[in-house]
């Protein structure tokens, strides 16, 4: 299955798994809106669409289907309601329905850890309940929904990931790990908002391998990904040993704790390479070589000023 469509590729993600695939040789489409500066390999096919816009012909000679596409966290979310359900719930029905039109054998689609909500459980599973809290990952449930109901008539592959972090040539700063980096390397001060917080951490990396991995194996389900539960003040500590920075805490009305167990993906032949350390000391390293995240790495401030939402 070499040729592929990777909706929403543009992104934080997006990017490094794109130049990944190009790398191993598979022949890579995109499709996204390119609200952003991306950095592809030249040899990927750009379709700049919106997928609410008519993206039936996108999918002609197509073997896999993985979409990444969505508003990129809760107060996106938030702000565009609408938006969220139509490049949610709805957009999902029309890719699916395309990928039967012209013979897709499998799609992936990028969920969410945060479906499951608070839990009291340590091992959060698979066969927990779902419990969603925003609209964010109302959305995304549903999503699933919409998914489970062609099972039957294609392979699909749901993914719920933990917070992805470490370095992309689209780097994201709206989750923890990655802020707390920046933060330390040019500021030279993190600050913290309480610290007792649990939050299952995911090396993109491993994401990256993830997706190749479901690509090749004959394998279909739903799959937690993410091998990390780690209090926040403890990000924070690691990335001090690493990046060396002041830390000052402030109190915090946000008790909120998630974790996410993973055995299910592990027991079915996968290994993940890569701790939140390792994220730490990539970015330390790309900051050190010149790399300095963007404006448009601050998604909701930048995109709310230039209107693009």
């Amino acid at each position: 299955m070499k040729n592929i469509l990777i909706i929403g590729g543009g992104g934080y993600v997006g990017t490094e798994l794109i130049n990944y695939l190009c790398k191993k040789k598979y022949n890579i489409t995109c499709l996204d809106t390119f609200w952003f500066t991306t950095s592809l390999n030249k040899k990927v096919k750009k379709i700049k669409l919106d997928i609410r816009k008519n993206i039936f012909n996108s999918f002609k000679k197509i073997d896999v289907v993985i979409n990444l596409a969505y508003l990129s966290n809760d107060p996106l979310c938030e702000i565009n309601a609408r938006d969220t359900w139509e490049i949610g719930p709805l957009a999902n029905y029309y890719i699916l329905e395309a990928c039967l039109k012209y013979k897709v054998k499998k799609y992936i689609f990028a969920s969410s850890g945060s479906i499951y909500g608070l839990k009291k459980e340590k091992k959060v599973t698979e066969k927990l309940g779902l419990d969603p809290i925003t609209d964010y990952n109302k959305s995304k449930m549903i999503c699933e929904k919409v998914i489970l109901s062609y099972k039957d008539k294609i392979k699909t592959v749901i993914l719920r990931p933990a917070t992805v972090c470490g370095f992309s040539k689209r780097l994201r700063l709206d989750v923890v790990l990655n802020i707390f980096s920046y933060q330390a390397f040019f500021k030279k001060k993190i600050t913290i908002f309480g610290g007792n917080q649990v939050r299952p951490l995911l090396h993109i990396k491993d994401m990256i391998y993830s997706y190749e991995y479901f690509i090749k194996k004959n394998i279909t389900g739903i799959f937690n990904v993410g091998f990390e539960n780690v209090k926040i003040s403890n990000i924070a500590k690691e990335v001090q040993k690493i990046i060396p920075c002041e830390i000052v805490s402030l109190k915090s009305n946000d008790p909120r704790s998630y974790r996410m167990n993973s055995d299910k993906l592990i027991n079915s032949g996968f290994k993940p390479k890569h701790n939140f350390k390792d994220a730490i000391m990539d970015l330390k390293n790309s900051f050190t070589k010149g790399f300095k995240p963007s404006e448009q790495n601050w998604n909701l401030n930048w995109l709310l000023k230039k209107k693009v939402i």
